[in-house]
């Protein structure tokens, strides 16, 4: 009888398993397709050398906070999901989201991240709780010309604020040069274009809840 019952759960973890791996594999195929249809529309919209655009999210999170997931959906498609518990994602100062053309005009680009608490000694209970934060920020891209978009993930407030209100992002944009680079302030504007915008302000900065 007892073997019965241990094969009864080596079967049944078996069977956990195996619907996780379908799971991820669901979710894979599901970003893949947001990712070709994403590709399709610029294709069609006939802007493979127009408008350069670079995504990039920034983790400017204090120490008790532990970057564990980012989630990133671009005019309404999800186009960037990434999940670490080690501690990976957190050490990593920048991450490139995007890197490609989109056609020229407005596009809306939303965040979301999720946090877990980091703490020791008297402290250590953080460890059992998440936070989130999102937010969304509509940006222009340029015709023949290229930007960087990068959203910042900040703690903002003092000691008086409650850990759930402190997760925010700040949105910041610059032109890039042809090979990418940032183009200094100094010399923006100089070829007889428009001047460019300076980082937009923390307008964006989305709501943060703890679980």
């Amino acid at each position: 009888m007892q073997t019965n019952v241990r094969e009864s759960e080596i079967y049944g973890d078996r069977l956990d398993a195996l619907d996780r791996e379908i799971e991820s594999l669901k979710d894979r195929v599901f970003r893949s397709k947001a990712r070709l249809s994403l590709l399709k529309e610029t294709v069609l919209r006939g802007v493979m050398a127009g408008s350069r655009v670079i995504l990039a999210h920034r983790n400017r999170m204090g120490a008790s906070f532990r970057l564990i997931k980012i989630v990133y959906v671009l005019d309404g498609a999800q186009i960037y999901a990434r999940s670490d518990d080690s501690g990976a994602l957190d050490e990593e100062d920048e991450v490139v989201i995007f890197d490609g053309n989109l056609p020229p005009g407005a596009h809306t680009a939303t965040v979301e991240l999720t946090y877990r608490g980091h703490g020791f000694g008297l402290f250590a209970y953080l460890n059992a709780y998440t936070f989130e934060s999102r937010s969304t920020h509509t940006f222009t891209a340029p015709e023949n010309a290229a930007i960087k978009v990068t959203s910042v993930g900040f703690e903002r407030g003092n000691m008086t604020t409650e850990m759930k209100d402190r997760p925010a992002v700040d949105w910041q944009m610059v032109p890039l040069d042809a090979l990418g680079r940032p183009i200094p302030r100094a010399t923006r504007g100089r070829s007889g274009g428009k001047k460019a915008s300076s980082p937009s302000p923390k307008a964006a900065e989305g709501s943060a809840k703890g679980r």
